[in-house]
């Protein structure tokens, strides 16, 4: 079975300024263990919006899957102060927990 990375690298090709794609493809690559890869995505899908908190906690866990701690922190500070702005509890408390470990 083709990893699932593989839909979203198509789409990438096609539309590489499209954020929804980066994001997806870096989403993937991150559940496949390529974080290195998928920070390339997910910077930009994090630059796209200002708002947009998911790609910020996912691009804090790809720097600390590499063992990029400053990184991590300022990608989860970012998304944690999304979480707290916008109301999301679960992410918030998410955030915190992945914070006290750095």
């Amino acid at each position: 079975m083709a990893p699932r990375s593989d839909l979203f690298r198509p789409l990438v090709a096609q539309d590489p300024a499209n954020p929804l794609f980066r994001f997806s493809l870096g989403q993937e690559l991150l559940k496949e263990g390529a974080a290195a890869e998928a920070i390339e995505h997910l910077q930009l899908a994090t630059a796209s919006k200002a708002d947009w908190m998911m790609p910020r906690i996912l691009l804090g866990k790809a720097h600390l899957a590499l063992g990029d701690r400053a990184a991590a922190r300022n990608a989860f500070d970012d998304a944690l102060r999304l979480a707290v702005a916008q109301g999301h509890e679960e992410p918030e408390e998410e955030l915190r927990a992945l914070l006290a470990t750095l």
